[in-house]
């Protein structure tokens, strides 16, 4: 009898731990089509702007077993100061990281969320 409640409890607590994990991977991806959509439908636009600040962030992914796997991988962000002083930080591919510098003076254009390009004056 306690075997039995014992792999019912299992069974229950399988299926929500695997709902959780469902639900949660379809709120990322609609949020993530949503953002998408989102910024295809915004207007191109070009300010002028200086680059304040740059940042990294890695994230580190480890796998066990008997052979111990480490991915790392590095995002790169720009926080761009536009003239009326209000902020913004794009994520931005790596060689265009490298390309700009601190209180480097240009045109943005930018799309919704998403970064274009940058050009010095």
């Amino acid at each position: 009898m306690i075997g039995l409640m014992g792999f019912e409890m299992f069974n229950v607590m399988f299926t929500v731990i695997f709902l959780i994990i469902v639900v949660t991977a379809v709120v990322f991806l609609v949020r993530s089509l949503l953002q998408w959509n989102k910024n295809n439908h915004s207007p191109r636009l070009t300010v002028e702007a200086t680059v304040v600040t740059k940042r990294q962030h890695v994230s580190r992914h480890h796998r066990g077993g008997e052979v111990h796997h480490t991915h790392t991988s590095t995002s790169y962000y720009v926080t761009f100061q536009v003239e009326s002083g209000d902020r913004m930080e794009f994520h931005v591919s790596p060689s265009e990281y490298g390309m700009l510098v601190e209180n480097d003076r240009g045109r943005l254009t930018f799309q919704g969320t998403r970064y274009l390009s940058f050009q010095r004056n």
